[in-house]
């Protein structure tokens, strides 16, 4: 296996760690006050990701700096072809920062719902941002033969462009699928981190969560075996471990149904950045002028010296934060007990 391919499988891997474990982290966020019908419930949701939250986003930070250092031409196009977009990813992920670490910092209730409804709805908005991008992923952008992205006629130039590629259908039901997902994931998390009547509503979210996306995916695979259009198996594969979901979450075996829903997060996210095999960015003006993993990575000396810190740092980072998931795997009570 060559480097090329190595490190396309770890931007890959980048970005599945990064949609896994922020998946739930945001869909806690967004469910906090929802299921929790008064602020001692809400704090112990919210304590469920107080340890890990900022530690996930390093994921996306990885996942943005491996695609720079090993294939730049793929950073430049996204970026520049997706700036505002990436831009809003940004604030809306430091306004949700923001609201976890000032949720704390006054005793009042009205402030706390306010930090409350702000995270809810900063990490909707950033799961549906996110969602939408992905899409970008399989339907590439407008590429010329010189490697820079254009806009269609009729469309701004400048910034302007670069909100394109989000209005279309197809980023519209990436938005609502990634929305189901986190959710899906936060509501299983919530059930295998807590007790009590937190527990008890997060399971009942995650059963209905799981069948509505198991009845979408399997219209999905019938209407792929009809059309042609999509691969009917994947379809009805998802479809068939939504189901084991609801099926764990129904018999209280949290763990399984949130290993199961994490499962089917990875792999769409591999299924998005594989779905044009060699081809890691494709043009919608002229298949030729595509970016493939060889012409879009960086030359052979700068992925041998990436490579030497990548054996250094990855594997420290995704120790230590396996390290701290255990250290932090007792539940959180959202119970009140008596005194």
């Amino acid at each position: 296996m060559d480097l090329v391919t190595i490190w396309f499988a770890l931007v890959v891997l980048c970005w599945v760690l990064f949609f896994v474990l922020e998946g739930f982290d945001f869909g806690v966020g967004a469910l906090s006050p929802l299921l929790g019908r008064n602020d001692h419930e809400r704090s112990a949701a919210l304590r469920t990701i107080g340890p890990f939250w900022d530690g996930n986003e390093v994921w996306f930070v990885a996942a943005i700096g491996v695609t720079f250092a090993a294939f730049p031409d793929w950073y430049a196009a996204l970026l520049s072809g997706l700036f505002l977009p990436f831009v809003a990813v940004l604030v809306l992920l430091a306004g949700r920062g923001v609201a976890l670490e000032f949720r704390g910092k006054h005793s009042g209730a009205a402030w706390r719902r306010r930090c409350d409804a702000w995270l809810a709805a900063t990490s909707l908005g950033v799961v549906a941002l996110l969602g939408a991008l992905l899409t970008v992923f399989v339907r590439g952008l407008a590429l010329g033969t010189d490697g820079e992205v254009h806009s269609s006629p009729g469309v701004g130039a400048g910034l302007l462009r670069t909100l394109e590629p989000l209005a279309t259908w197809q980023a519209l039901a990436g938005a609502v699928a990634a929305v189901t997902l986190a959710v899906l994931l936060g509501s299983t998390f919530l059930g295998l981190r807590t007790t009590g009547p937190l527990r008890r509503r997060a399971r009942r979210v995650t059963v209905a969560t799981a069948s509505t996306g198991a009845a979408a995916l399997a219209g999905a695979a019938g209407i792929s075996a009809l059309t042609g259009y999509g691969t009917a198996s994947l379809w009805g594969g998802a479809a068939l471990v939504l189901l084991l979901v609801v099926a764990a979450a129904a018999a209280h075996r949290e763990a399984l149904a949130f290993v199961a829903g994490a499962a089917v997060v990875a792999a769409a996210v591999v299924a998005a950045l594989t779905a044009g095999g060699e081809v890691v960015l494709a043009s919608t003006l002229d298949p030729a002028w595509s970016l493939t993993r060889e012409s879009a990575a960086a030359s052979s000396t700068a992925l041998e010296v990436i490579s030497w810190a990548g054996v250094v740092v990855l594997p420290g980072v995704v120790a230590y934060q396996a390290f701290s998931y255990w250290v932090l795997r007792q539940r959180v009570t959202s119970e009140r007990v008596p005194t």
